[in-house]
């Protein structure tokens, strides 16, 4: 029998909450592809940021389940109706997480500081004007700013400093928020990274990227530091090219690093 995920008919719903779309299911596809290595990497913290309606995370703990028991679920957004509409959602399919109303996770970074092995984000990634990021209601969901990246750069460092040591992000980006770009600044964090799956729709092309440190990235980061020189022009170009490759295929695990 095939992993569970969260029926649709049981998510619950609010005007004023996002409802799982095709970069929800992209996002849900991507952990179902990587379930095994998610079991066999044994998460005891899992995080989400910005749960909305709550399916991604009541998916994640189906689809760990009864396999991994002991797991501790947290879920965060800045918008109230979702987090109300969350835990309905969890109730719904008999599972559980802490929620809590904070922006990204401002009121965790002390409590889960390098604690967190499994964390998943569907960010605000559609560009905006910068003065509707942050808006109240559902427009908190997708306001993206410029680029789709006003969010997203600030949720990198809050990752970084809330991952353990065998932490992994799971994130959803568009083509716009330049990923090859988003990956560059997470290789200088010491992680690398690969696309698990990537979607291509009418409106946008969407990749589902892992992010996981990397001890040979993090001496590299080091030595370049201490050189003071930065990652080679011929290993960035190699990343880079390879999005605009890649923006048009349809499958999953293919590398960003």
């Amino acid at each position: 029998m095939s992993p569970k995920t969260a029926q649709i008919r049981l998510v619950s719903s609010h005007p004023e909450v996002y409802e799982p779309c095709d970069d929800s299911f992209a996002l849900v596809d991507a952990l179902l592809a990587d379930r095994t290595n998610i079991l066999d990497h044994r998460p005891r913290l899992c995080l989400e940021v910005g749960c909305g309606s709550g399916y991604v995370i009541a998916s994640l703990a189906l689809m760990l389940g009864q396999e991994l028991p002991g797991v501790y679920y947290f879920a965060t957004d800045i918008n109230p109706h979702a987090l109300r509409v969350t835990r309905e959602t969890l109730d719904a399919h008999a599972v559980d997480a802490e929620l809590m109303s904070m922006d990204i996770a401002s009121g965790l970074e002390k409590r889960l500081a390098g604690r967190v092995d499994v964390m998943v984000v569907n960010p605000p990634y559609v560009p905006t004007p910068d003065y509707e990021v942050g808006s109240e209601g559902i427009a908190s969901a997708w306001a993206g700013g410029e680029n789709g990246r006003s969010v997203i750069d600030r949720i990198l460092p809050v990752a970084d400093r809330l991952l353990s040591d065998k932490g992994w992000l799971y994130m959803v980006t568009l083509t716009t928020n330049d990923p090859s770009q988003i990956c560059l600044l997470m290789r200088k964090k010491g992680y690398a990274s690969r696309i698990v799956v990537q979607r291509s729709t009418e409106e946008e092309s969407l990749h589902i990227i892992k992010f996981w440190r990397d001890s040979d990235i993090q001496l590299d980061t080091k030595e370049n530091v201490t050189t003071n020189k930065s990652v080679p022009a011929r290993a960035m170009d190699s990343l880079v090219s390879q999005f605009p490759q890649l923006s048009f295929w349809k499958g999953t695990n293919s590398n960003c690093l």
